[in-house]
Parts: structure tokens; C-alpha cells; sequence
């Protein structure tokens, strides 16, 4: 950015003088931005407020119908009016313009597009300067390999050549079945990151945990927490808890389109749906738990960012095996949980049983589990790992 840019923006915004005289500029292509939660939404923004050596900035779609300019802890967000979406994906007429004047303004030296989102591609290849580089964090795969995937492939394999690096989240999504396998060779691996003091215990925690307990007679828990979405797998979970043969219950935490209908299907005692849990009390019900039910059933289950915070927890996960997705990377089998062929659903049930009736085991994992999320996968690790990234560039 050159002088007279700078003594204008601090005009505007005095309290970016430093960032905009002295620091690169990383501007943020996300699908959506807080207050919009999601995993992707919530990395960007981790990054975007943690990584302090750089001036950064975010472009997303708006989800109010309208334009809108933010200040949201130091990064200026711009969202942009979306007209309707098309198969998943928001479209937005403004967007070009406002891309393109971002990047007159800003003249950033880092473009950071949050994939998948196959609309910005062509726009972003269409506008950066020659001298920007570009860093596609590929959080996930477009799975949907139907009519629209011939569409949006041509975009998707042109951004992928033009990209100057390609962010994986774990060296097993660096799998022959994606895209980027192609383009292993400009790879680097930064895994997302917990945020420890979320579920680090407070005070009174160990009264409300205890409580937790006795409202289920102290049996042991085992717990899923996750959108009610088709490949969160809680259909086989319910069909799962009905093999068990340990004396336990299953706790079911979370909501979204199939909570009604999964609800309907189960008619064990066994399992109890929960809602929405404020965050306190997610964080108590999740070291309440003994065993983690994640039963994720396809790659569009990328990475868990919930497992890494049962892990954190030392509760213990039990996995199905995902060819090419990094759940099986973020939990080692046998190591941190326990792991079975995915669609064996006697198998994950015997697996609950194994756990539920070998206390020693159970305590093993736990304690591995918490090493392995505190030691790899948390917020600040993954914050140091992209500005080692970055340092490259």
C-alpha cells in the first residue's frame, strides 16, 4: 500500500495506521464471517484476528440481504448482498465490483480464499495482480460429483494451478480422490485449532459436572455433539446404541434439519437428545462423558474439529475408518480411540461395549487423547503453523 493510501485509510480508521505503514496485507475470501457459525467461518476468523503480524481483511456473502462494512476485533469485514443461490452456493452480483475494489484499495500481497466456494475462483484469478500470492485453504472437497461438479471444475482446477500454496488440513486429505493430490508438490499441512480455554474447567465445573451424572444415575455417557446432517451419522448411531450391551446412555447434543426425524426413529431409553447446549454446558457434558461417539459416515467430514475438543476433554473417541479424510489422522487408532470399518455398525457397537468394560483401557486412551489435542490441535499451534507458512511465502 503506498503512502498516500495509508494517510488516507488512517483518516478513516486511525487505529490501523500501524497495520496499513508497517505489515502485509492478508485479504480473506470466506463463504461467510462471524457472527455466522460454522468451522470454516470460525478458522477465518481465528486467523484473522490471531495472526497480529499482518494487516488483515475479509470479504464474505452477507447473510441479512444487504451490504454491510464491519469492525469486528480489529478486522474490517465487508459483506456483500447476496441475489439467491443455485445448488448450495450464494451468488452475488456486487461481488466482482467489490473484489475488485478491495484489491485496488488494500493492494494485498496475500489473497486467502477459504475453499470450497466456487463462485469467487474465477473472480479471484480474474482480478489479483501477477505479484499477489495466493493461499487456498482447502478445508473440504466438493463431494457432489453430479452436473454442477462439471460446471464448477474447469474454475476449480484453473485457481488450483494459479495457486501460489494449498493449505490441507491433514496429510490425509492429500488423498488420490482430491483435487489437490494433483498439486501435492505446493502442499502444506496446517490443522485446525480447539480453543483450549473453552473447554478448559471453571470453577463450580466439577459440581455441574457431577450433576450431569447423577441425572443419568451415574451410568457412563457417551456423547455425539454435531449438526443433525446426514453424514454426522446419527441414524446409525441410534441403530448403534440399541447393540450395546453395556449399561449406559447415549447422549445426543446439537440440532439442524434431521433432528425431528431422528428423534421419530429412536425408541430406545437408551438415548437422549439434548438440543442445543449453551457452551457451559457443552463443556461440562463433554468431560462428563466417557466415550465420544463420532460417527461421521463420508469425506464432507474433513477433519472434527469436535473430536479434537472430546480429545482435549479426555473424552475417548470411537471412529469409523473415512478413506481420505483426516478424522483418522486427528484420532490414531488405538492409540487416542478406538477405530472400525466404516459401516460396521456391530463393530462400533462392540467397540462402546470394549471401552464401557475395560476401565484401564478407557484411561489409557484418554490420557493419550488429551496429549495428542493439547500438543497438535489448538488454536495457537495452528495460528504458529500458518505464519510459518507465511514466512515461506
Amino acid at each position: 500500500m503506498d503512502i498516500n493510501k495509508c494517510q488516507q485509510q488512517n483518516r478513516v480508521a486511525p487505529h490501523l495506521k500501524i497495520n496499513c505503514v508497517m505489515k502485509k496485507t492478508i485479504l480473506h475470501v470466506s463463504k461467510y464471517y462471524y457472527p455466522y457459525l460454522g468451522g470454516i467461518e470460525t478458522l477465518a476468523k481465528s486467523l484473522a484476528e490471531s495472526m497480529v503480524n499482518y494487516h488483515n481483511v475479509v470479504v464474505c456473502f452477507a447473510t441479512d440481504g444487504k451490504d454491510q462494512v464491519d469492525e469486528i476485533n480489529g478486522v474490517t469485514v465487508y459483506r456483500v448482498k447476496v441475489q439467491f443461490s443455485l445448488l448450495s452456493q450464494d451468488v452475488a452480483f456486487g461481488y466482482y465490483e467489490k473484489l475488485k475494489s478491495l484489491m485496488t484499495e488494500y493492494e494485498p500481497e496475500y489473497v486467502h480464499v477459504h475453499c470450497p466456494n466456487p463462485f469467487v475462483y474465477p473472480l479471484v484469478a480474474k482480478i489479483m495482480r501477477a505479484d499477489t500470492k495466493l493461499v487456498l485453504h482447502w478445508h473440504s472437497d466438493i463431494l457432489s460429483k453430479g452436473i454442477s461438479y462439471l460446471f464448477v471444475k474447469p474454475f476449480e482446477s484453473h485457481i488450483l494451478r494459479k495457486a501460489t500454496r494449498i493449505i490441507a488440513t491433514s496429510p490425509n486429505y492429500i488423498h488420490p480422490s482430491s483435487p489437490i493430490f494433483a498439486y501435492r508438490e505446493k502442499i502444506s499441512i496446517v490443522q485446525n485449532g480447539m480453543v483450549p480455554s473453552d473447554f478448559d474447567l471453571k470453577e463450580d465445573d466439577e459440581q455441574k459436572i457431577a450433576s450431569i451424572k447423577a441425572k443419568y444415575d451415574n451410568k457412563p455417557l457417551v456423547l455425539f455433539i454435531g449438526r443433525h446432517i446426514h453424514y454426522k451419522g446419527i441414524d446409525w448411531l441410534i441403530e448403534i446404541a440399541q447393540m450395546v450391551k453395556g449399561d449406559c446412555k447415549f447422549i445426543i447434543a446439537g440440532q439442524g434439519p434431521l433432528t425431528e426425524k431422528l428423534k421419530s426413529k429412536n425408541h430406545s431409553s437408551k438415548v437422549e437428545f439434548t438440543g442445543m447446549l449453551p457452551a457451559d454446558e457443552l463443556r461440562c457434558y463433554t468431560h462428563a462423558a466417557d466415550i465420544f461417539a463420532f460417527t461421521s459416515n463420508t469425506k464432507a467430514e474433513a477433519f472434527g474439529i469436535a473430536l479434537a475438543e472430546a480429545m482435549y476433554c479426555g473424552c475417548v473417541p470411537v471412529v469409523f475408518h473415512l478413506e481420505g479424510s483426516g478424522v483418522n489422522w486427528v484420532s490414531i487408532k488405538d492409540e487416542t480411540g478406538l477405530e472400525v470399518p466404516l459401516g460396521n455398525l456391530q463393530a462400533y457397537a462392540e467397540a462402546i461395549d470394549r471401552l464401557l468394560s475395560d476401565g484401564e483401557l478407557r484411561a489409557k486412551l484418554s490420557l493419550a487423547a488429551r496429549q495428542r489435542a493439547s500438543s497438535i490441535f489448538t488454536e495457537s499451534k495452528a495460528v504458529e503453523m500458518m505464519e510459518s507458512v507465511y514466512q515461506e511465502l
